[in-house]
């Protein structure tokens, strides 16, 4: 059972329009990277940009705030001229009114103090900064082709230029291990991000984590392990109160054909699975604190547009909670006072 309360001032909404661009602007091969796969697409035509974002804005509805988003590859080091086209067009639908700014994302040694002087002559709003792993082991592991102090000087910069920062990691990446994954959340948070999205390792036909995987020298993270990982550096921005965008590829990142995914933590509904883990260890955490009496009946309050995290992935979290602590029935309502994470728990008559 849930709850909402009509007093409630709805947010506005945010939305993304994705501009894919495969891979153009990066010489590496990541192992985990196969740019063309996962986004769907073998080329990209430069000169349908203008339709795509025009059908876009056609299906979104007045009140929203909207963003042009360059994802795909490493924005900053496609060419020069294709890089201030895109720009242009995309700065055309916000001096129109129609398009509120500008988000793409990069690699950390794509960054410095010219590429952010050309892009501060653009209403660029946020950087979304390809960090993965802040240990310098998983990184050449991972065949990135930078370090540690590299991601760490293009964060510096990007908050120093007055734009917002969101930092995207990885779990699950060769070398990697729980403590290293935390270690890297925690830094991420240290370097002052705005938000941050977390990608659980998914290997993709193709990459060098294929062939890795056929010839015994990585184990794919299953289901289980990649949301217990990933709960614990939800734990971390939780904490230090960084908004995690989103968890794992969204829908426009998704594969063409389920046979592209050889392994990894491929779950449609990973993210909900982690965070509705996240959110049963909290309330756990409060009630063997202070135990309900043995056929009570509970009322948990959550953040704003949070219950559907907080209940679980298939509301899992409502019969595990009544069976582990013998409640008679349990309800959840939001409270827009509470911070993402945030609980409170009372006991009430349903």
């Amino acid at each position: 059972m849930t709850g909402n309360n009509p007093r409630v001032k709805k947010k506005t909404r945010h939305i993304n329009i994705p501009v894919f661009i495969p891979h153009l602007g990066c010489p590496h091969t990541c192992v985990f990277c196969n740019q063309r796969t996962i986004t769907g697409r073998a080329k990209f035509d430069v000169g349908l940009v203008r339709d795509e974002i025009e059908t876009a804005l056609s299906t979104i509805s007045a009140g929203a705030g909207v963003e042009i988003a360059f994802f795909g590859g490493s924005f900053t080091g496609i060419d020069r001229r294709l890089m201030v086209y895109l720009l242009d067009v995309a700065k055309q639908f916000v001096d129109s009114g129609r398009v509120g700014s500008i988000r793409l994302s990069t690699r950390p040694d794509y960054i410095d103090r010219e590429i952010l002087d050309l892009l501060k002559k653009y209403p660029v709003r946020t950087i979304e900064l390809g960090i993965q792993s802040m240990d310098d082991r998983v990184l050449a592991a991972s065949r990135r082709g930078h370090t540690s102090k590299d991601t760490e000087t293009a964060c510096r910069l990007i908050k120093e230029y007055g734009l917002e920062l969101v930092g995207q990691m990885m779990v699950g990446l060769p070398g990697a291990d729980l403590k290293s994954e935390v270690m890297t959340a925690r830094e991420i948070c240290r370097l002052e991000a705005d938000g941050a999205r977390v990608y659980p390792t998914v290997v993709f036909q193709g990459t060098g984590l294929a062939a890795m995987t056929a010839a015994g020298e990585y184990t794919p993270l299953d289901t289980e392990e990649a949301v217990c990982r990933t709960k614990e550096v939800l734990k971390v921005f939780a904490e230090q109160k960084v908004q995690v965008i989103r968890v794992g590829l969204c829908a426009s990142e998704q594969l063409v054909s389920d046979t592209e995914v050889l392994g990894g933590a491929s779950h449609a509904a990973l993210g909900e699975l982690a965070m509705g883990e996240l959110y049963y260890e909290l309330v756990c955490r409060e009630l063997d604190r202070n135990r309900p009496p043995t056929g009570g009946n509970l009322v948990v309050f959550v953040p704003e547009g949070e219950i559907s995290k907080a209940t679980g992935h298939k509301k899992r979290n409502r019969e595990r909670l009544m069976s582990r602590y013998s409640l008679r029935g349990i309800v959840f309502y939001e409270d827009p006072g509470l911070e993402p994470y945030q609980i409170k728990l009372s006991s009430d008559t349903l």
